[in-house]
């Protein structure tokens, strides 16, 4: 699979993919407020400002996973279950990686859930390193003001080139 820019007529799968993909992991785990905020037109509403900083894969208009980047962070990676299990969010990860690196940014930064354990298995097995627990602040428009999540960072560039 190849990373590849979407389209906007891929907005509604995108934002259906994105949106289950959130839900199955996130909603058992989180106030029921935030919950309540990620609707699918909210996904949707989200995806045309980030069209020029993430990637999916997948047929076109079929997109099977997608990953965003957010200036040093992998902001989004989910994938579609048909491709769990296949590589398809592996090369998002590296795709991503490499365009964040393109930057100049010696580390980039991800947060998980600290109850998704696939997620953290499939990061630690990547390379990345837990760096503990952390409030983000989400949105104003959120309906609570920040999340506890794990921080995970990685340096970029190779071997040696963090120490």
């Amino acid at each position: 699979m190849t990373p590849r820019l979407f389209t906007t007529d891929e907005i509604p799968a995108l934002a259906r993919l994105w949106h289950d993909g959130w839900h199955d992991a996130h909603a058992a785990h989180v106030p029921a407020a935030l919950v309540a905020d990620r609707t699918l037109d909210s996904f949707a509403a989200r995806l045309p400002d980030m069209i020029d900083r993430t990637r999916v894969v997948g047929p076109t208009g079929a997109p099977l996973g997608i990953c965003a980047i957010h200036g040093e962070e992998i902001d989004q990676l989910f994938v579609a279950p048909a491709a769990q299990g296949t590589g398809a969010a592996a090369t998002l990860l590296a795709d991503a990686e490499a365009r964040v690196a393109t930057s100049g940014t010696k580390r980039a930064h991800l947060f998980c859930i600290p109850q998704n354990a696939r997620a953290i298995a499939f990061y630690t097995r990547q390379g990345w390193i837990d760096s503990g627990l952390h409030d983000v602040p989400l949105p104003a428009t959120a309906a609570i003001p920040a999340l506890t999540v794990i921080r995970f960072e990685k340096p970029l560039g190779g071997p040696g080139r963090l120490k």
